[in-house]
């Protein structure tokens, strides 16, 4: 390969082209980590050049600033056709530039000489003369999904729509227009406003530096892309693997353009660029999908950083065509991008939430993907739902019984192996026997003595975050109505949780005072599952640490006068308070308290089966 530094002018000049290829990522610069370093570099190099305007010569001693380094490969095109290079690496800056030319270009239309105003012209745009289409003007020309904000902000007569205006191409148009414009001082001196055009002008042509590297027959455009650092936004684990695969379609003379509508156009989409919470860090949702995506065909696991690498190796070692690749991966991101379009009241739905959204179960992610991305040909809904409901039971009971994560991710590599030796039509039945065929305890699964003992002494308000016990109040309810033949399910995720004697019991729900025992045991109750409920966030201040009956709130002067179970039955909807209020109409003690933690847990087995499978040391 050839490297040389270039200037802008020297980059742009003559009619030309250069097109960022279909399967790079899309512009993803941003105005505090790019634009405005740019815009600051850019500025201050003008101002040097202001200060040589009237002495000969005097340009230079400006040093340049080196803006980076782009790549490009040559096209070959036809006698008579627009030259054409592919950016292989450098797109970012390469279309920040050419943004930031275009807006400069715009001002010095409107305050500039006529001179600068084509100075800056000449570096923006092909002469439509020479050109056979008309994008072909543009001498940078974006991927897919950036051409039509690109289109709008490089057409000084055109207005940019709605639509397109909050695209980040759009934005930083609007930005360096902006910020151009402050400095030139318009409505100043018109000498002044000209001299600062001029020297903007020649400050972007001549005294900007870009390092271009011009690929030779024989070059890996692959391997360079990889091995390059890069300044700015960081690649995507999924930005690389777009490239790879897109460039072994074209080894293999593939039609691109096809493949990225049929395949890949949904992996530019902001949903799958966007940063989502993993565990405490945050990773983009591409990235993540890719993770789980390479650990179901792998079995093994895959290290957030290296899923690049894993697979690289996985494609090299497969030797499959890139169009079956591409297949392959779009179904399943079609699977997983529903996932948070499911119906909410679908075993799948409620799966989803409770398990990966609520309980962050992270690890169970490449599970999940595998079990839903067969159709029913292969994986019988009942299969399905029993793997899930068999997944869901194991966590969650292990969660009641606070037992141990650690080995999560090793189990369910396990499984997921199994999983595959077996076949989707087994499913439901090898997830039940694999989880329930040891007594280990980083694999155990709970039996219903030890969920319903938890019940009664875990201290679930403490030891819960309080998104995990609202949902298992949340299943509760839906059990509870169920009963009643109430077939609406509850609200997810917009209700508080309230201790039904409150944990500042000792101003109205006072024992003895010398009782020691008696006070300690109280404590413990307090933060079980028979004190805890749910209440919308209205009724939640309301209730507060008054005492349970009317009567006592008037002896203890409580305003207004209204004990707990009275505003629970006048304001609470849910089944769970219903009980309460009709069961518990004098008092609400410690009693009463153990009594329903134990009723709680027998409908927590309910919910969460444990399948009678007769258990072995593994």
């Amino acid at each position: 390969m050839k490297a040389e530094t270039r200037t802008p002018a020297e980059i742009f000049n003559g009619t030309v082209r250069y097109v960022i290829p279909l399967f790079q990522r899309p512009y993803v610069w941003n105005k505090a980590d790019q634009w405005e370093p740019l815009w600051d570099d850019v500025h201050a190099v003008a101002e040097q050049v202001l200060e040589t305007l009237d002495s000969y010569g005097g340009e230079a001693n400006i040093p340049p600033h080196f803006l980076g380094a782009i790549v490009l490969e040559q096209q070959w095109t036809q006698s008579g056709f627009v030259p054409v290079r592919n950016v292989i690496d450098g797109q970012q800056r390469l279309t920040t530039l050419q943004i930031l030319l275009d807006a400069a270009q715009l001002v010095a239309e409107q305050y500039g000489l006529p001179i600068d105003a084509k100075a800056l012209e000449a570096v923006v745009l092909n002469s439509p003369d020479l050109t056979q289409h008309p994008d072909e003007v543009f001498k940078v020309w974006p991927t897919d999904r950036d051409q039509d904000a690109y289109r709008a902000v490089m057409d000084n007569d055109g207005a940019v729509t709605e639509d397109l205006a909050t695209s980040s191409i759009a934005r930083a148009h609007a930005y360096f227009a902006e910020k151009i414009t402050e400095w030139v001082e318009p409505e100043g001196d018109e000498e002044k406003r000209r001299r600062r055009i001029s020297a903007l002008t020649r400050a972007l042509r001549s005294h900007l530096k870009l390092v271009v590297i011009d690929l030779e027959p024989g070059d890996n455009a692959q391997v360079i892309f990889e091995t390059l650092n890069h300044r700015g936004t960081p690649l995507l684990a999924a930005d690389l693997i777009k490239n790879l695969v897109f460039q072994l379609a074209a080894q293999q003379k593939d039609d691109l353009k096809s493949l990225y509508e049929q395949y890949w156009k949904p992996f530019d989409s902001n949903k799958w660029r966007r940063d989502v919470r993993q565990g405490r860090l945050y990773r983009p949702y591409a990235d993540i999908f890719m993770n789980y995506w390479l650990v179901t065909r792998l079995l093994r696991d895959v290290p957030a950083d290296r899923v690049f690498t894993e697979f690289r190796d996985h494609v090299r070692r497969a030797q499959l065509p890139a169009k079956e690749i591409m297949r392959d991966i779009a179904a399943d991101a079609q699977v997983y991008a529903g996932l948070e379009g499911l119906p909410w009241d679908s075993m799948e739905g409620t799966f989803y939430y409770r398990v990966i959204r609520v309980m962050e179960a992270s690890v169970v992610g490449p599970f999940l993907l595998w079990i839903l991305r067969w159709p029913e040909q292969r994986m019988p809904a009942e299969q399905k739902h029993k793997a899930l409901a068999a997944m869901e039971s194991w966590l969650v009971r292990r969660m009641l019984c606070k037992l141990t994560t650690k080995n999560y991710n090793r189990i369910l590599l396990e499984l997921l192996r199994e999983l595959d030796q077996g076949g989707p039509e087994i499913a439901g039945d090898v997830t039940e026997r694999f989880l329930s065929r040891s007594t280990a305890s980083a694999v155990y699964w709970p039996s219903d003595e030890e969920v319903i003992q938890a019940a009664q002494t875990v201290k679930v308000y403490r030891d819960l975050t309080r998104g995990r016990l609202r949902m298992v109040l949340e299943a509760l309810e839906d059990k509870t109505r169920d009963k009643y033949a109430e077939h609406d399910h509850c609200p997810r995720g917009n209700l508080t949780i309230e201790h039904i004697m409150p944990q500042s019991w000792s101003e109205y729900w006072s024992v003895p005072v010398h009782d020691h025992a008696a006070r300690q045991r109280r404590e413990i109750l307090v933060q079980t599952l028979g004190n805890v409920t749910l209440v919308n966030e209205y009724l939640n201040p309301k209730l507060s640490n008054r005492p349970w009956t009317d009567s006592a709130a008037i002896s203890d002067q409580v305003e207004p006068a209204f004990g707990k179970r009275t505003l629970l039955a006048k304001y609470s909807m849910l089944k769970l308070n219903s009980e309460i209020v009709e069961q518990h109409q004098e008092s609400w003690t410690d009693e009463a308290i153990l009594e329903r933690s134990t009723t709680l847990a027998h409908r927590l087995i309910e919910i969460w089966l444990r399948p009678a499978i007769e258990t072995q040391e593994s």
